[in-house]
């Protein structure tokens, strides 16, 4: 039988990092400089939450025949209104060359007509904040976790041991 796990790993919280993020900002930008200024090198996403005046969601529409992912395999769903950041998860883990790789997703709520939508996908570039957004990340230590170049998914792959 094929292995279920590819890796597992195990380790502590070294601290807990908060950031409040300006408005205007752009939210994976803005989350890259709190890794550069506070040195992470592995953590976690905790959590995410404040207003956002625009949203870009990356979805895969289709797994490729022949991997890796490109754009045609994907949607980038945009949003330009008032929107409600609810969560953010996913992680941080050195590359090959050391520099932190983020792996982001989240979720956002925004009104259509007289409902409530939530939305959720990959963070990318374009995430605009609006007011009142905070992150939170957990520094993590003593786990040996590091992004890879797969070979199958001929992409960068979190690598636990």
């Amino acid at each position: 039988m094929d292995e279920l796990l590819l890796g597992v790993g195990s380790g502590g919280i070294e601290r807990i990092v908060v950031a409040r993020i300006r408005a205007g900002a752009d939210l994976l930008e803005s989350i890259e400089e709190v890794i550069r200024r506070e040195g992470i090198n592995k953590g976690i996403f905790l959590s995410a939450v404040g207003g956002l005046r625009k949203a870009v969601f990356r979805g895969l529409r289709r797994l490729p025949v022949e991997f890796p992912v490109t754009d045609e395999d994907r949607l980038y769903l945009e949003i330009e209104q008032p929107l409600e950041l609810l969560s953010l998860s996913g992680h941080v883990s050195p590359r090959e060359d050391g520099q932190p790789n983020i792996h982001a997703h989240f979720s956002a709520a925004t009104v259509n007509e007289d409902s409530i939508v939530t939305l959720g996908g990959h963070l990318t570039r374009g995430t605009i904040t609006a007011l009142k957004v905070a992150v939170v990340i957990a520094v993590l230590e003593g786990i040996a976790m590091r992004s890879v170049y797969g070979s199958e998914s001929r992409s960068e792959e979190l690598v636990v041991s």
